[in-house]
């Protein structure tokens, strides 16, 4: 997405100074309507043109929803407050394939719905998410605060009835961070972990990962909060 976007900025500004910066990178297959972007160009133009001109060049799967003036100091990652993840997932035995590219599937019974909603408790406050990303040695910190964890079920869909998601907001998220709690919970729906092991993962540092990480593409960037 950012190189598509950098691209068509070259043409608008006919390859003079213009600079992006993202306020969340997202892994590919990831989807990310609730992106922010800084733009910086040396040309003067209003933020409707800019919008209208971005669209009109940009491929069919990107689009710039709105266009708005910022402060030279505004940066979109540090300034964010909090972010909004949604996970969503198809527990129906067979999975409708229109929703092979945004709606994971996992099959698992309805009445462990309710025992995940336990665990999406654990989740929320400041922990140590050491066992839930990606291992980097260049992060000083991998402690980070969850706002609100719950799973939530879509309201009405003409494509299934067993749809349901995964919402988490937090302050700050570590790389492949949602897509591991998320496949704790997974694993604690079809049971293969229990809370305990949860719990414990919380707590203490471990050599190796109590689940696997989701696919990429049943999540989605929903909202940035400033």
């Amino acid at each position: 997405m950012q190189s598509s976007i950098q691209q068509v900025l070259n043409k608008i500004c006919k390859y003079k100074n213009c600079t992006i910066s993202v306020a969340s990178r997202t892994d590919a297959g990831v989807h990310a309507q609730g992106q922010v972007i800084k733009i910086s160009i040396s040309i003067d133009i209003e933020s409707k043109k800019l919008q209208l001109g971005m669209n009109s060049l940009l491929p069919d799967d990107i689009r710039i929803l709105e266009c708005h003036p910022c402060s030279v100091e505004f940066n979109a990652n540090k300034d964010c407050k909090s972010k909004e993840y949604h996970y969503y997932f198809c527990t129906d035995t067979i999975h409708n394939p229109i929703f092979n590219d945004s709606v994971a599937h996992v099959p698992i019974l309805s009445n462990k719905i309710e025992l995940m909603q336990q665990a999406c408790k654990l989740f929320v406050g400041e922990h140590d998410f050491y066992n839930f990303s990606k291992r980097d040695t260049m992060m000083s910190s991998t402690f980070r605060t969850i706002i609100s964890c719950e799973i939530l079920q879509v309201d009405s869909s003409p494509f299934g009835n067993k749809i349901y998601y995964l919402k988490i907001v937090g302050t700050g998220f570590l790389r492949y961070m949602v897509r591991y709690i998320s496949g704790a919970l997974f694993a604690l729906g079809k049971q293969e972990l229990c809370l305990q092991d949860i719990s414990e993962a919380l707590a203490n540092h471990k050599d190796e990962k109590i689940s696997a990480k989701t696919k990429s593409h049943g999540l989605h960037l929903i909202k940035i909060c400033y």
